[in-house]
């Protein structure tokens, strides 16, 4: 009997991901920029997702590393498989180090903050507060040590909902064809592309 052979599209048109420590679990956050897109994302795939089917995968390629999250569905002709390549940080080394082989999924929403959008403690990326920016000149930082020359901040809001993920593995590129779901990911997302 032949076997149908279904490809699970990828979407990677999300911001990044958040790593979040104070909780049961260690939280990992996929973040979007828009909450109804968030919303949707949830309510049309993540929710028919079967928690102990779910898997995430970092494969580390030098500075960067591939995010790779998959699952089972209950309503397979809604699923998707997400990745996207980042930078490594201090806060994948951590959840890397910490995270005990299980984490929480969450969705979050991921906003730029101008010096008008937020109060006078939050601070810009530049590690100074938003009173030591002159809001009449370009926003530019008033240590004289500092090179920012414009507030800029972000603010992260996690939806509520979660799954519990217990299937997480660090791999290098060498091993990408011991896994099927990375092996699909680079397949369809890097090796398909080469020349």
């Amino acid at each position: 009997m032949p076997t149908l052979s279904i490809s699970i599209p990828w979407f990677n048109d999300f911001v990044g991901v958040a790593y979040r420590y104070y909780d049961l679990r260690m939280n990992v956050v996929p973040l979007v920029s828009d909450r109804k897109e968030s919303a949707s994302l949830w309510h049309d795939t993540i929710r028919y997702w079967v928690d102990p089917s779910i898997k995430i995968r970092f494969v580390e390629t030098g500075e960067k590393y591939w995010f790779i999250m998959g699952a089972d569905s209950q309503k397979p002709d809604t699923n998707l498989s997400f990745y996207k390549i980042l930078q490594k940080s201090e806060n994948y080394e951590r959840f890397k180090k910490g995270h005990g082989g299980e984490a929480y999924l969450r969705l979050g929403t991921y906003a730029k903050k101008s010096l008008d959008d937020v109060k006078k403690d939050a601070m810009c990326n530049c590690g100074h507060e938003a009173a030591d920016h002159d809001e009449g000149d370009d926003d530019v930082c008033l240590y004289n040590k500092c090179d920012c020359k414009k507030f800029t901040s972000f603010q992260v809001n996690l939806l509520k909902r979660k799954k519990t993920i217990t299937d997480i593995k660090f791999l290098e590129e060498k091993d990408v064809k011991s896994d099927p779901l990375v092996w699909n990911c680079f397949n369809a997302n890097k090796f398909s592309k080469e020349d």
